[in-house]
Order: C-alpha cells, then sequence, then structure tokens
C-alpha cells in the first residue's frame, strides 16, 4: 500500500500547529506526532519498535529535565522572596558585622566589639583619620572573648572630632607580640538590597552597604 505524503504532511501538520503557535513540544503534541507518523508509515518498510522507544526515551528525558528546571525556578523564586522579607525585617535595626571604617557624625559615638585572645596582656583601640593621623587611643579589657567597646567621638585632648570617615583598629599583646584584630562595627540598617543574579543580601546601613553573610548579631 503507497502512503499519501499529502496525508501525511497534513497529519504532521494538524499535529504541530499548536506547537509553532506557543513555540514549545508539549506531551500531547508529540503523543499526536508520533501517531501520525505510525499511521502514516510505509507499510512495507514499518518502523522499528527500538527507534520508537528510542524516541519516546529521549522526549521523556527532555521533558524530566524541562519539569526540573521550572521546579528549580519556583525554588529560586521562594528563596529569593524568602530572603527579601528576612530582609525587610532587619530595617531599623542594628547589626553588628565585620568593618574597620566608620561615619562619625556631628553628633553621636562609634560602637562595636573586638574578640580578645587567650591570654592577652593589653589590648588597645585606635582610631585614625582618613589621613592616617592618629586621633584617640583607647585601652580595652583584656577578658578572653568579645568585648564591647564605645569610642564617644572625642580626640585624645578631649576635643570632639570632626565629622567625617574614620579607621578603627584594635591590636592586643600576648606573649611579648602584638596581634591585629578583626573589629566589628555596629550600624542601623536601612533598606536592603538584593541581587537578582546571586540571590545575595546586602543591608544598606549608615556606614555603608554591609553583605548579610557578614552580619554577626542583630541587636
Amino acid at each position: 500500500m503507497a502512503v499519501n505524503p499529502v496525508t501525511a504532511n497534513q497529519a504532521a501538520g494538524a499535529a504541530s500547529g499548536s506547537v509553532a503557535s506557543k513555540d514549545k513540544l508539549g506531551q500531547a503534541q508529540f503523543m499526536q506526532l508520533m501517531i501520525a507518523q505510525l499511521r502514516n508509515q510505509d507499510p512495507t518498510k514499518p518502523m522499528d519498535p527500538s527507534e520508537f522507544l528510542g524516541q519516546l526515551a529521549q522526549f521523556g528525558t527532555v521533558s524530566g529535565i524541562q519539569d526540573m528546571q521550572t521546579s528549580l525556578n519556583s525554588l529560586s523564586d521562594a528563596l529569593r522572596s524568602s530572603q527579601v522579607l528576612g530582609g525587610t525585617n532587619l530595617v531599623g535595626h542594628n547589626v553588628l558585622a565585620a568593618a574597620d571604617t566608620a561615619t562619625l557624625g556631628a553628633t553621636g559615638d562609634v560602637q562595636g566589639s573586638v574578640a580578645i585572645p587567650e591570654g592577652a596582656s593589653a589590648a588597645v583601640l585606635v582610631v585614625t583619620d582618613a589621613s592616617g593621623q592618629l586621633i584617640r587611643r583607647m585601652p580595652l579589657s583584656t577578658q578572653q572573648g568579645e568585648n564591647a567597646f564605645t569610642w564617644d567621638g572625642t580626640t585624645d585632648l578631649g576635643a570632639r572630632a570632626p565629622a567625617g570617615s574614620y579607621t578603627i583598629s584594635a591590636l592586643a599583646s600576648a606573649g611579648g607580640a602584638d596581634e591585629q584584630l578583626e573589629t566589628q562595627l555596629s550600624s542601623r540598617v536601612g533598606s536592603v538590597t538584593i541581587d537578582p543574579a546571586t540571590n545575595s543580601l546586602t543591608l544598606n546601613t549608615d556606614l555603608g552597604p554591609i553583605p548579610l553573610s557578614r552580619v554577626r548579631r542583630v541587636m
């Protein structure tokens, strides 16, 4: 029995018409195409069953990948929404994060924390201005662990330091050697920003942008 090419083309075209409009091959359209292919095959050269099963397997793999991608996109959207919601809860709160640069206003102070190592015999907080000039040198507690500090904004001479940016550093003496310590500064969160490419959250504070990963404490 001869195959009518017009009939075959019409059957395939009918099955794929909706595909072209959606630019996507769904399960129903795929089955329509497969049925049309079976109905219009050359009786003298029928389709190899293994070939048919291979096509089904390929479609199943592609369909599974598409479903997985859809699920991952949904999960990503959910995580992004969760991060934004969690970030907005931080607005108006103070956070403690690793930083060494603080902005001093015309009034107010700078607060933070330093982790004092075991065996420290002395510890000091050093404040310098943008030019590197020493502004204030304050002794810190040598008690091991986190120790809070407050710089009231005055210089070693007792005068109010000008408003501006200052570097806050800390040193500890242990075993006859000086060790540079990491300083954590307190800042108020004004807003949050999320990177759509990485879903990472950034807190916009009065000390500048701070990645959420650097936050040690929320107050």
